[in-house]
């Protein structure tokens, strides 16, 4: 279910009073936006003018966002990258490509990932179908996963399906 613009983070205020804006990113390290000369907010190309790494944040300087009053009205906002300007690592993939496909497990169907909980020690996947399964996303449980065939195939064992006793 690919997309051009990905969902990368959010504004969550301001800093200083020269624009700077604080954002959270969704992502493994904040690191990841400084690598992004253009962020989307709310679709809208932005450029961006600086972007700096400020504990779990990134303050980021967009274009035309030159004062208080213009970074305080994009509070709240979502900041999205476009997936053209960033390949992810070796079998690496973006949670957004993951959500809605079909999982198979021993040559069946048995949900679709409707979520992805990211957890310390490794992502879990949340597959929803007949009945509901915690996946950890590691090698020995996520066999394949092919967004461009569209599915994820796994092995269970017993404990994933939560209504299990």
């Amino acid at each position: 279910m690919e997309t051009n613009l990905l969902d990368a983070g959010e504004i969550v205020g301001t800093h200083g009073v020269r624009g700077e804006l604080r954002v959270v990113p969704w992502a493994d390290s904040p690191e990841f936006l400084l690598d992004f000369g253009t962020l989307y907010v709310d679709g809208a190309p932005c450029p961006v003018e600086s972007a700096r790494v400020h504990k779990t944040l990134v303050l980021v300087k967009l274009r035309g966002v030159d004062d208080l009053d213009a970074a305080q009205r994009l509070r709240g906002r979502r900041v999205q990258i476009d997936r053209a300007g960033f390949t992810p690592a070796d079998g690496a993939v973006f949670i957004a490509d993951l959500i809605g496909l079909p999982v198979l497990s021993g040559g069946a169907e048995i949900g679709r990932v409707a979520d992805v909980l990211t957890m310390p020690g490794n992502d879990v996947y949340v597959v929803r179908g007949e009945h509901e399964y915690m996946i950890p996303a590691v090698r020995e449980f996520v066999e394949e996963i092919d967004t461009a065939a569209g599915f994820v195939r796994v092995r269970l064992i017993p404990g994933m399906r939560t209504d299990e006793n």
